[in-house]
């Protein structure tokens, strides 16, 4: 007798800790998806039994696959797996009919406890008329490390901002890339578009690996962000740059909390520094000039429901630190 089971998720490093974490006994039949239309496709054409699920993924999200499947009337256990961790996704993702929610990176023993109320391996009845192809581990890649870690992080990110302001917020998948000085300015160029924005740059460090995170905000997200907090628009500015501080330190401290308890690093922050308010991105690159020459860089766009709030967040590492950073998250490389 076999378990079928359906592993959800874009990251391959994902869907790997997913799969090897299973436990035994239930002798689990896998199968792969890599987003929520090619999950569907999956569960038009086999009878599986449960269903590991990510939220934030290309093509179709977890969301927009939860309401599918509901809609239909697909009977399959769904446990949600996931770095949006915020308490408004675990209530909407229960309340579109998840069993569960586990946060990454899989803890083993939390996941037992799930199979434990959803599987009776025992009570299985055999599934031999479907047949399954053998479960190919995925191979991983240097890229696929750094793109679930960030997304590791910036779920961290976006949990610590939407319990500050008692908001949703939207994750999109990270961007993670090498950038040289030039082609760092021309992504800068392209998150504001042509918006006066305002930008907090702050330094950190840990272990050797150094960089600097930038946080910038559109004049249209500065003014929404104020009648979030009742802060009165006429407000003086100081009033302004505290805000924008606070969303500075919440975003980098909760990134670095998260990059940090995955490469086992205590990340130092040092204070946030005001790069301009209501400035043009010019102004910004400006002021970022001369303290790289090749950076890995991971880019997020946080927006927040019901709001034209729109926040970018980039870290940018510094060259001596990648290899560092590397042997840090080499075990993921590694079968377990």
């Amino acid at each position: 007798m076999s378990y079928p089971v359906l592993i959800c998720d874009d990251s391959a490093l994902a869907r790997k800790q997913i799969a090897r974490s299973l436990p035994a006994p239930i002798n689990a039949n896998i199968h792969f998806a890599v987003h929520g239309f090619d999950a569907l496709e999956q569960l038009e054409n086999h009878a599986f039994k449960i269903l590991f699920l990510d939220l934030t993924m290309p093509e179709l999200d977890g969301f927009g696959t939860l309401e599918i499947i509901k809609q239909r009337g697909i009977n399959i256990h769904v446990v949600v797996v996931s770095g949006d961790i915020q308490p408004k996704a675990k209530e909407r993702v229960m309340a579109l009919g998840a069993k569960a929610f586990i946060q990454k990176p899989i803890d083993q023993a939390i996941l037992k406890s799930v199979l434990r109320d959803l599987v009776d391996p025992a009570g299985q009845p055999a599934t031999s008329s479907v047949a399954y192809a053998p479960v190919q581990i995925p191979t991983l890649r240097r890229r696929d490390i750094y793109m679930e870690v960030a997304n590791v992080a910036i779920g961290r990110a976006a949990d610590a901002l939407a319990r500050h302001f008692d908001v949703f917020v939207h994750l999109p998948l990270p961007n993670v890339n090498i950038f040289e000085v030039s082609e760092l300015h021309m992504a800068l160029r392209d998150l504001a578009s042509n918006d006066q924005v305002s930008g907090v740059c702050q330094g950190f460090s840990g272990e050797g690996i150094a960089g600097e995170a930038l946080v910038l905000l559109s004049d249209s997200s500065v003014a929404d962000l104020k009648r979030l907090m009742n802060i009165p628009d006429d407000s003086d500015e100081l009033e302004e740059v505290e805000l924008l501080m606070d969303v500075a330190n919440i975003l980098v401290g909760s990134f670095l909390n998260g990059l940090g308890s995955q490469a086992e690093v205590r990340f130092f922050q040092s204070a946030p520094v005001l790069l301009g308010q209501h400035v043009s991105i010019d102004s910004v690159i400006e002021s970022t000039t001369g303290s790289f020459h090749k950076t890995m860089t991971f880019e997020v766009s946080y927006s927040v429901d019901g709001t034209s709030i729109r926040c970018d967040l980039l870290f940018m590492f510094v060259d001596e630190s990648l290899p560092l950073l590397d042997n840090k998250l080499s075990y993921l490389m590694e079968d377990f």
